[in-house]
């Protein structure tokens, strides 16, 4: 089976409790210095199935009210259930690369149902880049990310809620991606860098984190 889509699932959490969320997610990133050249860069990172591109498209849904902005999917630059080890690389050297330098940025966009890259794409510099999906959150440009969104959910709710929409026959295909996803976000210390934790459930508030190298204004 040739899978149409990429691995995401919706969000537990209703529409309202996202757009609350993303209210203050937006308004934080925007309370701190440019960081991107001299727009914003938020990453919205964790598991699959927990709420990113949800979240996601709240947060530039409100966004374009303030300025420019722009979306990138990570499953747009995988190869595959197997490419998250290729992609993230990419994101780095292609997109973000000559972004920070104030250049325009690309990639491969894939199309899941032809199982193959289909075109180039080009993302110009923005007031606020937002860069969903598992790996977005590299350290690789930790330097110029303006904040780094964790979204989580238990596991055995993340995997039911894949198996509810891809169907059981992908039942191994999931399992090596979640090992593939959880190897990548241990080996980058993703959860650990974030400045804040959102609940993918909507069951509890996020948590605000502050770290070292990352104020508000």
């Amino acid at each position: 089976m040739t899978r149409p889509t990429p691995p995401t699932t919706d969000p537990a959490a209703g529409p309202g409790q996202v757009a609350v969320v993303a209210e203050q997610l937006l308004a934080l990133t925007l309370s701190r210095p440019a960081t991107l050249g001299p727009g914003r860069l938020l990453c919205i990172d964790g598991p699959a199935g927990s709420g990113k591109s949800t979240l996601a498209a709240a947060i530039v849904a409100l966004a374009a009210r303030h300025g420019s902005v722009g979306l990138v999917h990570m499953d747009d630059l995988l190869d595959g259930w197997r490419g998250l080890a290729r992609a993230v690389p990419r994101v780095a050297r292609d997109l973000v690369g000559p972004l920070r330098e104030g250049r325009p940025g690309s990639y491969l966009h894939y199309d899941w149902l032809a199982a193959r890259f289909t075109g180039t794409r080009v993302v110009a510099p923005v007031d606020l880049l937002v860069v969903e999906g598992v790996g977005s959150g590299s350290t690789a440009y930790d330097d110029v990310t303006t904040l780094l969104v964790w979204v989580e959910a238990p596991r055995a709710l993340r995997f039911t809620r894949g198996m509810q929409r891809d169907g059981d026959d992908l039942r191994e295909t999931w399992l090596t991606w979640m090992a593939d996803e959880d190897e990548l976000h241990a080996r980058e210390r993703t959860r650990d860098r974030a400045d804040v934790l959102v609940d993918g459930t909507g069951e509890a508030a996020p948590v605000l984190r502050q770290r070292a190298g990352r104020s508000s204004t």
